[in-house]
């Protein structure tokens, strides 16, 4: 973990039992830890969702004697600058710094690349690889299905959910399958944590994507990779769960011995077909 504003507030987390509204909280000041230090807890319930006395029930719960002495705690650990005056940007623009600084967290957490390495092997190693993703997140299983479908022998794409979801995933195990990559974005539907709780019972590891650290399926996942969603639009905005579906994509490839040859072959039956206009 980085020495970024948003892994200290990750490391102060860490450890505890937080309920739902505090893990929104918490979820809440990593996405804009920049700014945190100099909020109140009126303007951080505001930003949250939440009522002012759950952020200092919040703070409770970390260990503090209330949100004041939080404040303090986060401003000896912040930068000395304060955050630069956005008012003069209008919604699209702000929109688009958040969804930038969303990527800079990111890469932040991709400074220690052991997780997605490990994430790499997993998915690597399950033949065959079940991939889901419901609603929100059903593009982000597709896209990343897709291209791994190039590399990868056998991959299985979760993207209905329904009655028939365990049985496709008690098929994945009885073919062989060892892990499950879920991608899990806000607002995170129930069936999406019944299936993963499913897949582990089966004896899967679960290797998720998701908003946050702090988001329902981390109870569910063997192991959860965050990736943050933009909130400034009237739908949220998911560039860095994309993106680290690639960086997944990339890891799981390292694993894969014959990744390159396939790429090769692949290329070469779409030249010969036509396939793509130059």
């Amino acid at each position: 973990m980085t020495d970024s504003p948003a892994a200290r507030l990750q490391q102060l987390f860490e450890g505890h039992r937080l309920t739902p509204t505090q893990r929104r909280i918490a979820h809440s000041m990593v996405r804009r830890a920049a700014e945190v230090p100099f909020l109140s807890s009126v303007e951080l319930a505001e930003l949250a969702g939440v009522s002012q006395p759950s952020v200092t029930r919040f703070a409770v719960a970390l260990g503090f004697d209330g949100y004041p002495a939080l404040r303090r705690h986060l401003r000896e650990v912040a930068p000395l600058d304060v955050p630069d005056d956005t008012a003069e940007r209008n919604e699209y623009q702000q929109a688009v710094d958040a969804e930038i600084e969303n990527l800079r967290h990111l890469a932040d957490l991709l400074a220690d690349p052991a997780p997605v390495r490990r994430a790499g092997r997993l998915l690597a190693a399950s033949r065959p690889l079940p991939v889901l993703g419901l609603r929100a997140a059903a593009s982000q299983a597709y896209g990343f299905a897709y291209f791994a479908a190039k590399v990868h022998p056998d991959v299985r794409l979760l993207d209905e959910g329904g009655t028939m979801l365990a049985d496709r995933i008690d098929a994945a195990v009885r073919a062989g399958a060892g892990a499950l990559l879920c991608f899990a974005l806000p607002r995170h539907p129930r069936e999406v944590v019944d299936a993963l709780a499913h897949a582990r019972e089966a004896g899967l590891t679960v290797v998720t994507v998701a908003d946050s650290a702090f988001a329902p399926v981390a109870k569910v996942s063997d192991l959860l990779l965050p990736a943050a969603v933009g909130t400034g639009l009237a739908f949220d905005t998911a560039c860095a769960p994309m993106l680290l579906g690639r960086v997944l994509l990339e890891a799981m490839c390292d694993d894969l011995p014959d990744a390159q040859a396939r790429l090769e072959d692949f290329d070469a039956r779409a030249a010969a077909r036509g396939l793509f206009v130059e």
